[in-house]
């Protein structure tokens, strides 16, 4: 799916993104509820919210915490990995018309356009992860640094949060 948002940009670098487990719902600009994986997918100001049950993941710019973004988290039931690409003017341009193509038709995708460049978006993927687990991915694209940050997770279904 594909949505125009018209609010700009809460945060504006990969440097001030933060990493948490946990959180309650935080005001979305645009929310994917996929029944079928149990995960509600959720556009944030350039930044993501995955609801699962009682599992929340969410990479943003939180008020009041120090900006951190860990390459990996994981325990018994959860990976979670995050990259930061630098890329050219030319390549940003081509890895977000790739994701825009690639996602905006998926019955599991989610890209929010933000106002002002074609190449500000953040976009996630759902999909089912192996027979016992759920996964997904995140691109949040800066182009105005050239950074697009990228994030991988996945839960194994059934054991203890």
């Amino acid at each position: 799916m594909l949505v125009d948002l018209t609010l700009p940009y809460a945060d504006t670098t990969a440097a001030d993104l933060s990493f948490a487990l946990g959180m309650p719902p935080a005001p979305a600009l645009h929310v994917l509820e996929i029944p079928e994986l149990g995960l509600q997918l959720r556009l944030l100001g350039a930044s993501h919210q995955v609801m699962m049950g009682e599992l929340s993941e969410t990479v943003a710019c939180l008020p009041g915490q120090r900006p951190d973004l860990p390459g990996t988290v994981t325990d018994e039931r959860y990976r979670f990995a995050a990259e930061i690409r630098t890329l050219t003017p030319a390549e940003m341009s081509a890895e977000v018309s790739r994701l825009r193509a690639e996602l905006s038709g998926h019955p599991h995708g989610l890209v929010g356009q933000f106002p002002g460049d074609p190449d500000a978006i953040t976009a996630l993927l759902a999909y089912p992860d192996g027979a016992d687990a759920v996964g997904w991915r995140t691109w949040h694209a800066y182009p105005q640094t050239g950074e697009l940050v990228e994030t991988t997770t996945s839960v194994r279904l059934g054991a203890a949060a």
